[in-house]
């Protein structure tokens, strides 16, 4: 009896770890699916350059992304934030959109709320670097000229301006949200929304102490 209870707390405590990890997702089927996604990813990064016969020192030089931080992505430990995909798009002569989703050739494509598959979410202390998650509204959609998202902002200390081609539209549906562009400030509410050109230094996070989830549109400039 005593070993089955201490067999009973060392699985409790393992699926505890690992629900802490994967952040918000209590199921364990979505769960599989962030690290099936983030090794896609990571993989088509690899193949990308791999095809246009560059090093990954070719890529840092062109991306500002550190030789080991490329390594972490290709091998699927980590996922990028958005603004270095971009970046690593450009870099390979791609749509930033092939990485999360290369999609079909189809006129429309409809994502159900239920259907919506988290793109990218770190484990606990990336996701306090980097304060957000995202999930894709579009990603079965070929060649797509826009991207949009669905992120959720989480309080992070990491005040870290980013600056990449294109623009981004971005509406508040819950929470508070801080946004910095060059050296404005603003604080944006539930129901408002902000503009700007992402060659500017910009920085967005969530100014509350629970989470912020915003409508996020991208544009990245790719042809």
């Amino acid at each position: 009896m005593k070993k089955e209870k201490q067999r009973k707390r060392i699985t409790a405590k393992t699926k505890a770890a690992k629900h802490e990890d994967l952040l918000t997702d209590t199921s364990g089927t979505a769960g599989e699916a962030v690290v099936t996604e983030r090794g896609a990813l990571g993989a088509r990064i690899r193949e990308a350059r791999e095809t246009r016969g560059l090093t990954l020192e070719d890529i840092s030089s062109r991306t500002g992304i550190d030789v080991a931080a490329l390594q972490r992505m290709e091998s699927g430990e980590t996922v990028p934030p958005l603004g270095q995909l971009i970046r690593l798009g450009k870099a390979l002569d791609m749509k930033m959109g092939y990485f999360i989703s290369p999609g079909v050739e189809k006129p429309m494509t409809v994502v159900r709320k239920e259907e919506r598959r988290v793109v990218a979410r770190y484990g606990q202390r990336k996701a306090e670097r980097y304060g957000y998650f995202y999930e894709s509204l579009a990603p079965e959609k070929a060649d797509r000229m826009m991207e949009p998202f669905i992120v959720t902002l989480l309080p992070t200390d990491v005040e870290e301006l980013s600056t990449h081609d294109g623009q981004e539209f971005l509406f508040v549906l819950d929470g508070d949200m801080k946004v910095q562009v060059g050296d404005e400030v603003e604080l944006l509410k539930p129901g408002d929304a902000v503009y700007y050109d992402s060659t500017q230094p910009h920085l967005v996070k969530s100014a509350t102490k629970g989470k912020t989830t915003i409508l996020a549109v991208l544009y990245t400039g790719a042809k």
